[in-house]
């Protein structure tokens, strides 16, 4: 949670004795990016749940936002100052979420415009600490997540072979592993190599950094030898150059493109006033963690001051 550190912001914030009580607000949230998709619907509403807050979605989570130039997604209701302590944090995850899901529609509308009916997928390629939000992204955006960590498949890579000697070794290696119950995907940088990870078992061969042309010569004669592997492409595949790499003979193609230098949607928070007396957000006693009777909470200076609206415990989100 974004907690003020300048001496304005906690005295707006945390200091009841200026500012005498926190009225019950209604605030809106204004979408300004046309036709983009929604979502991080549930990181958003947690983010206010933590605070107290309620929020009611006016569209729903993978749903296409209107086309004018501003349109309201949701209202949130509740106390003024836990309204402005989720802000950020909560317009930070659906705006990235909201991002990703909106490239992953793009992508996916060019593989229906050629009806090419293999998978796109994301890769690990992630932003540190919002992997979560944004592999989930992906699903709302109607894409594959691909592996969400190391443990989701096993996967060579060229280091992975140079300490194991060979693509054989390395496979024979991950299989007397993981045994039947996870696929085993080889990164091969030339058909040789792809050749070999064929023969050793590989369930899937990843032709890295292949030009369109390679590719499709490569993927087919793979497929003509060894019908039950999967072809992935990835590597250097853009949003421009994605159309080329679609082939019947290639199943999967991944792309950083889907998490990095991806725009985000311009979301923003608008307070429009004070709740009447009968839309106020009902507080449950049980969720607050300070004491019942003397209802106190420490300040920054250390001094004791009373919380009588937004009785919730301060925490910290990793956003």
């Amino acid at each position: 949670m974004e907690i003020p550190h300048s001496l304005y912001g906690c005295v707006l914030l945390f200091n009841n004795d200026i500012t005498n009580t926190w009225p019950e607000v209604r605030a809106t949230l204004l979408c300004k990016s046309p036709g983009s998709v929604l979502g991080g619907c549930p990181f958003f509403t947690a983010v206010f749940s933590e605070l107290g807050c309620t929020v009611d979605w006016i569209y729903t989570e993978g749903q296409t936002l209107g086309v004018e130039s501003v349109t309201q997604a949701a209202v949130v209701r509740g106390p003024a100052r836990c309204v402005l302590l989720g802000e950020r944090p909560a317009l930070n995850c659906l705006a990235r979420a909201s991002g990703i899901a909106t490239r992953c529609q793009q992508v996916l509308d060019m593989a229906r415009t050629a009806r090419w009916e293999g998978q796109l997928a994301g890769t690990r390629k992630t932003t540190p600490g919002f992997r979560l939000v944004e592999k989930y992204a992906m699903l709302v955006g109607g894409i594959s997540m691909h592996r969400h960590d190391l443990s989701g498949m096993v996967m060579l890579k060229d280091n992975h072979v140079w300490a194991s000697g060979s693509i054989t070794q390395a496979v024979r290696d991950a299989r007397s592993v993981c045994g039947f119950s996870s696929k085993i995907e080889v990164e091969c940088r030339n058909d040789v190599e792809a050749q070999e990870a064929a023969r050793a078992g590989a369930d899937i061969i990843m032709l890295d950094n292949y030009t369109p042309q390679l590719l499709h010569t490569a993927a087919l004669s793979l497929k003509q030898q060894f019908p039950s592997v999967l072809i992935e492409a990835s590597g250097g595949v853009t949003l421009l150059s994605l159309p080329l790499y679609f082939s019947p003979h290639v199943d999967i193609i991944s792309l950083g493109c889907i998490t990095q230098g991806c725009p985000t949607v311009d979301f923003s928070l608008k307070v429009q006033g004070k709740l009447p007396s009968n839309e106020s957000v009902v507080h449950d006693d049980k969720d607050s963690h300070y004491n019942d009777d003397e209802n106190i909470s420490p300040s920054h200076d250390g001094k004791e001051m009373a919380n009588t609206d937004c009785s919730l415990p301060r925490r910290d989100f990793a956003f």
